[in-house]
């Protein structure tokens, strides 16, 4: 690691390929069953690593999100009541260190593309790695919604966390 002139370490990641989805404009925050094709295609040096992969149902897509507006340390999520919160504790995507992580349905597996389900971000999006989501280690039945638990309409914030297009 470097450090630049704040002493802070400069932190070098590798891009292993670039996400295919066609937004190419604006994402939504959490498709759920979009029409489209989605699929992680990864540069040829990274393709022995999918090994075995095909075996998990789901994974987690860690991607750099290039075009997010730059971070505000406070935001007002836009289902939140006019709530507003901590960017650490929002699932804004407009951050300090703009990393995206969505967890995805493994669909198939063709050469170097990784057909998955829908995923919350744009076309050529830089993918910087994936890792198997393990139900037994990464589902945690005591999960809560933190602050969002307050909100009046629990029912309206639930179709807003899991993506479900609805009128209100």
């Amino acid at each position: 690691m470097e450090e630049n002139f704040n002493h802070t370490p400069l932190i070098r990641l590798k891009q292993i390929g670039r996400i295919r989805t066609p937004y190419n404009r604006k994402a939504p925050y959490q498709p759920i069953d979009e029409e489209g094709v989605f699929y992680l295609e990864l540069f040829p040096e990274y393709v022995e690593g999918l090994e075995s992969i095909e075996t998990f149902k789901y994974i987690y897509v860690i991607f750099f999100m290039d075009r997010a507006k730059p971070a505000e340390l406070i935001v007002e999520p836009p289902w939140a009541e006019g709530k507003k919160v901590g960017v650490f504790a929002s699932r804004s995507p407009s951050r300090p260190n703009p990393i995206g992580l969505s967890v995805v349905r493994l669909l198939k597996i063709e050469d170097n593309r990784v057909y998955i389900s829908a995923i919350d971000a744009l076309d050529g999006t830089p993918l910087l790695d994936i890792k198997p989501y393990v139900k037994h280690l990464d589902s945690k039945e005591d999960a809560n919604l933190g602050w969002a638990g307050d909100v009046r309409d629990k029912d309206h914030l639930i179709l807003h966390l899991k993506g479900i297009p609805h009128d209100f």
